[in-house]
């Protein structure tokens, strides 16, 4: 390298110190971070849209999208959660959105900051929505043009029923909108058969890839519904994303190309692992040997039994210590876990991911670390 030292300079600053358990970004796999590193070309060079077609197929498959689109962002997944109200939802318009946390919350600010009216569905955190609650509030509330979930709720490690949710929200004639950013490559989705409008998801969570790409699946339904909506703006239209993609095999504007590239080979690592039930099945061990070895030392999960997230675990602190404490001493030892996070709970609980690269070895030695953490601070 010509300018090594402007390199070694940089690398001096952000260089690993951590083993991560974060709630994202998180630690990638070698293969990925090895791809990213190829010398950049056009995205409109034949190699690139033999890439971005496979990308797109292979996504098809593993969100089992049986009819509709899937599309890839240059973006975070806050974008798609933007894209879904203005391409969706008519102005002025009504979505009831469901709270488990602070991302539902966050749906709720996209929602009104559009110009869309907000019907809250919201729950205590470290509970899940319920069917026969949503029933009624689209009983009482029957003008609501969509439903969003928050599949995976980030900040309290709850996994909402998407299935019998989405069901409920279909039974009523609604689109159902769902981020499951921290859920997509973790837990399963059914597109089609769920009956989903929009899920979103984004690289730099299960996929184990790095921040910069965003991924959304959209139904066909949703799709003609985007064509005839007015002010969708530019950035995001939907309908003209798949006109493009279907002319040109690519998105309209220049892609995260290296982050493309990383997401394919690890849909390729899936393939090789067995296919997308023994990767689930590798996220669904990791979180069960979180969730006993934290329950081991004590401590109390704030998900409520039988809705426990497969990616994130949020842990209550022991009384009179603060979480940030566990944090910030964990960190010493070089584990970088993730704080507390939402009203009413960031002071209360600290956050434990299992999403992208990591042995179940890194897991246990975590947990001999965290014990001995929290034993030192209850003394």
């Amino acid at each position: 390298m010509q300018f090594e030292d402007a390199y070694k300079e940089v690398y001096e600053i952000v260089k690993p110190k951590y083993r991560l358990f974060t709630a994202g970004p998180v630690a990638c796999f070698p293969e990925v971070l090895e791809i990213m590193k190829v010398q950049m070309f056009s995205h409109r060079a034949a190699e690139y849209k033999e890439m971005h077609v496979d990308t797109v197929e292979k996504l098809k498959k593993f969100l089992e999208v049986e009819r509709g689109e899937v599309l890839l962002f240059p973006s975070s997944g806050t974008g798609v959660m933007e894209a879904s109200i203005r391409n969706g939802v008519s102005k002025g318009g009504k979505v009831l959105v469901t709270v488990i946390g602070a991302f539902g919350k966050r749906y709720k600010q996209v929602v009104e900051s559009n110009g869309r009216k907000a019907i809250i569905l919201e729950y205590e955190p470290g509970k899940a929505a319920k069917p026969e609650d949503l029933d009624e509030a689209l009983k009482k509330n029957p003008d609501v043009e969509a439903v969003t979930i928050t599949y995976n709720e980030t900040s309290t490690g709850v996994l909402n029923p998407l299935p019998e949710l989405a069901k409920v929200a279909k039974e009523h004639g609604k689109l159902v909108f769902v981020d499951a950013v921290s859920a997509m490559g973790g837990a399963d989705i059914k597109v089609t058969k769920w009956g989903i409008d929009v899920v979103f998801g984004s690289s730099q969570k299960a996929f184990g890839v790095p921040p910069g790409l965003a991924i959304g699946a959209f139904s066909e339904e949703f799709i003609e519904i985007a064509r005839g909506m007015e002010e969708k703006g530019w950035y995001f239209d939907i309908p003209r994303y798949i006109k493009v993609q279907n002319e040109k095999q690519g998105p309209p504007s220049t892609p995260a190309m290296p982050q493309e590239f990383g997401l394919n080979v690890v849909l390729r690592i899936i393939e090789r692992m067995g296919g997308k039930y023994e990767w689930l099945g590798m996220y669904r061990k990791r979180s069960e040997m979180i969730r006993s070895g934290v329950r081991e030392m004590g401590l109390d999960i704030l998900a409520e039994p039988g809705y426990e997230s497969p990616t994130i675990t949020a842990v209550l602190t022991p009384e009179g210590i603060n979480g940030v404490e566990i944090y910030n001493t964990m960190r010493e030892r070089g584990f970088e876990l993730a704080k507390g996070y939402g009203e009413g709970i960031k002071e209360k609980t600290f956050r434990i991911g299992n999403m992208g690269y990591m042995t179940f070895e890194d897991i246990q030695e975590m947990l001999e670390n965290l014990k001995e953490v929290v034993e030192k601070l209850r003394k």
